[in-house]
């Protein structure tokens, strides 16, 4: 009797540590997730801004955006030779009337196929420059033959040149319009809007994993939210971008921050929600610019972390249009404590190689305690990506953080390390992360990937040691205009961040305690499974809705947990 009393004893012990927990650091788990959220939500838009524009910049020809380039000389042309029997005419075309035009990279590509319309553009160029030459009052210079000549072209391609006059009056009449109407000649307005329809079943979980211990799911409402973001994205003349974006939403999952349930509040989180309470947020204000053709750098105060600098290997990788929950959007590792000031860069190694790297504080504007642009939480990366045989996407990368409040500063898993209750503050880690991403392109529809992450976080206060190690994975399949052009059917299978191994002194080990057992060392007794259905239908060119399922096994890495169930219908509009 009295063993049983004892073993009572140390379990109501244990839930009022717990509760306790949550609610006297409740504050820093809220403002972990709100930061979390505000890096994981990322929108098509932002995806675009932040990874392709510079991924396309740096990997496609710097003069392949350029207007055909005019010479003055035949030898200009670096395909053409006197040995070749168009050289004479050509010769005479370009410099007696300047009136033929090179592809920016300086070739004539004369063994190339060429439609009437093409020829009447090349025609009506010498027209007009022969015009040009007989206003000037130099009709000497524009021999009889060539006139005959250009009268019968004229002739023949008399309706060719009438329908490209006709297009070249309607643009004027089109960009006459545009300087009177536009808001910005160097500003572009991107845009996402999300409506989300979600919820699960309702489940109990063991939590603490004692016996007897159950709590049912608090936060299982079927919702309806919103997310928006604006993304302003400003040219300048230097090959330079500033990139300003807000966001409002108020879509959120989780379960109240004071119940322990939020321990599973990782586990469940979707891609696209966040809650700023409907009040738009400044989200990225940074500035990017190349340095020479193959290397763009990134700087600013908000924005500036691994998920915005690295280049995704999964192709379809969006919160509003890609995979529907926050762990099938990347590798967590990459979300590692993102931060939002910093230095990043982008570097084009060479064809289908590329190196990034940034460095990101979590806490730069803080001019006192732990904080400031090198103090407090702050993140440091580097990824290597490469194309193979241009059907494979590979990606090497490792992170190194330091965070102050017990957690990794993750959205996704086993984020909670261990709770130190020490003289000389919050818990603080440093943690080193590696992580490895591919996608295979099978053929033009079918994508299949994976990934593999790996942490290991070394506790810093004085009279602590040991380590904690978590472990992530996950496989996937993506098949593009499956039934329709522009959808997208996704099947997802993985198995979120888990402890594996924690061995930190004092009795502190955050799978022990969960389980009882005093808090000695171990790691967690299961794997949460993940697996995720979805597909997205295009109802039109900007506007989609995509149905989708997860079911989480041993939710929160316990056995003993019901199957979570989770529904979504999310419909996004972009412009």
């Amino acid at each position: 009797m009295a063993l049983k009393f004892q073993k009572r004893k140390v379990n109501l012990l244990f839930w009022g540590v717990a509760i306790a927990s949550f609610t006297l650091f409740g504050g820093f788990f809220q403002a972990e997730t709100i930061s979390a959220q505000e890096n994981s939500s990322e929108s098509a838009t932002i995806q675009k801004v932040n990874q392709d524009v510079l991924k396309e910049s740096l990997t496609t020809d710097k003069d392949s955006g350029k207007t055909a380039q005019n010479v003055t000389s035949v030898s200009q042309l670096s395909d053409i030779r006197p040995t070749d029997w168009a050289f004479t005419a050509l010769q005479s075309l370009v410099e007696r009337y300047g009136c033929i035009a090179g592809y920016p990279d300086r070739t004539f590509r004369g063994r190339q196929a060429t439609s009437r319309f093409e020829f009447a553009a090349g025609l009506n160029a010498c027209l007009d420059k022969i015009n040009e030459i007989i206003s000037a009052g130099l009709a000497d210079k524009v021999s009889k033959e060539d006139l005959a000549t250009l009268q019968k072209l004229q002739e023949e391609f008399a309706a060719e040149l009438a329908t490209l006059r006709g297009r070249v009056d309607a643009l004027d009449a089109k960009t006459t319009k545009l300087e009177a109407q536009q808001f910005s000649t160097t500003t572009k307005l991107f845009g996402q809007a999300i409506i989300g329809l979600q919820g699960r079943l309702n489940n109990n979980a063991n939590i603490p994993r004692v016996a007897g211990a159950t709590v049912a799911d608090p936060a299982t409402n079927v919702t309806l939210g919103s997310q928006v973001q604006l993304s302003l994205v400003t040219q300048f003349p230097d090959r330079g971008l500033l990139l300003t974006s807000l966001q409002a939403g108020n879509i959120s999952t989780d379960a109240p921050i004071t119940s322990v349930f939020a321990l599973n509040n990782g586990f469940t989180r979707l891609g696209y929600e966040g809650n700023t309470g409907n009040t738009f947020t400044v989200t990225d204000l940074n500035y990017r610019f190349y340095v020479g053709d193959r290397l763009a750098i990134i700087v600013g105060p908000r924005g500036v972390n691994a998920v915005n600098v690295f280049r995704g290997a999964n192709r379809i990788e969006s919160a509003g249009n890609g995979a529907v929950s926050l762990f099938a959007q990347r590798n967590p590792i990459i979300s590692l404590n993102a931060g939002q000031a910093g230095l990043g860069f982008d570097w084009q190694i060479g064809k289908g190689v590329s190196l990034q790297g940034v460095y990101s504080a979590g806490n730069a504007a803080s001019a006192s305690g732990d904080g400031g642009l090198f103090g407090g939480p702050t993140s440091i990366g580097l990824q290597l990506a490469a194309t193979v045989f241009d059907r494979v996407d590979t990606a090497l990368y490792y992170l190194n953080s330091y965070t102050n409040n017990g957690t990794l500063n993750s959205a996704v898993g086993d984020n909670f390390l261990g709770l130190t209750f020490s003289p000389s503050g919050a818990s603080k880690f440093s943690t080193n992360a590696f992580g490895s991403s591919i996608s295979w392109r099978t053929t033009n529809k079918l994508n299949l990937g994976g990934w593999l992450g790996f942490t290991t976080s070394s506790i810093q206060n004085a009279g602590f040691s040991g380590t904690v190690e978590t472990l992530n994975w996950m496989t996937f399949a993506n098949l593009v205009d499956a039934f329709k052009e522009g959808d997208l059917l996704g099947l997802y299978v993985g198995q979120l961040p888990r402890i594996t191994s924690s061995n930190l002194s004092g009795n502190i080990n955050f799978p022990s305690l969960l389980s009882g057992t005093g808090g000695v060392a171990g790691s967690q007794p299961a794997a949460t499974t993940q697996v995720e259905l979805f597909y997205r239908f295009p109802v039109s060119k900007n506007i989609s809705i995509t149905p989708g399922l997860i079911f989480l096994f041993s939710p929160g890495n316990t056995a003993t947990s019901d199957t979570i169930s989770i529904g979504v219908l999310r419909s996004t509009f972009t412009f």
